[in-house]
């Protein structure tokens, strides 16, 4: 019986060891937190709205003259315009595909263009410019695509990019005959 009392005092002492580590932890985790929103948690800080900000009165402005507005109208509608030059008929060599497609990008255009030439029967493309900056000119181009000899109405596509950024502005469309001779 002595064996039996001194197992059971076992258990109880070790049932008081799980109660005390339990406690102990529960402890531990409650210092933890506090500790941690002390420390470690943001606080709130609540912000300062200041309303009715409004408009200082005029100290150093002057009145643009009726001469600089106009100048700077027309600045900007000289930068917004675009003028397209191309011949109206072009006349191709069929044996090489060469021909007077003459293009111009007037120097009064302030942006660079693609010309883009396609068939209006079959919507072909048979010629691409490339880039033509402001100032330049195509005289004679070599199409890209054999034509049998005759005339094949065509639309020359100007793409009008931004000179800056290069992202394409806006296109104009012109007809043009192609004469293959």
């Amino acid at each position: 019986m002595e064996h039996t009392n001194q197992q059971t005092e076992k258990q109880d002492d070790a049932k008081k060891k799980k109660y005390l580590l339990l406690l102990l932890l529960l402890l531990l985790l409650a210092a933890g937190y506090v500790v941690y929103d002390h420390f470690f948690k943001t606080q709130e800080v609540p912000a300062n709205i200041i309303a009715g900000d409004f408009l200082p009165d005029g100290k150093d402005a002057s009145r643009m003259t009726e001469k600089e507005i106009a100048e700077f109208a027309q600045s900007n509608i000289d930068k917004s315009q675009f003028n397209m030059r191309i011949v109206s008929e072009a006349t191709i060599d069929s044996t090489n595909m060469t021909g007077n497609l003459a293009i111009q990008n007037p120097p009064s255009n302030a942006q660079p263009v693609s010309v883009v030439v396609t068939i209006d029967e079959t919507n072909e493309v048979v010629y691409n410019s490339g880039a033509i900056q402001p100032g330049e000119e195509i005289q004679t181009a070599k199409l890209e695509k054999e034509l049998q000899p005759g005339d094949y109405p065509a639309t020359a596509t100007f793409k009008v990019y931004d000179p800056d950024s290069k992202k394409k502005q806006g296109e104009v469309q012109s007809v043009l005959t192609l004469m293959v001779q």
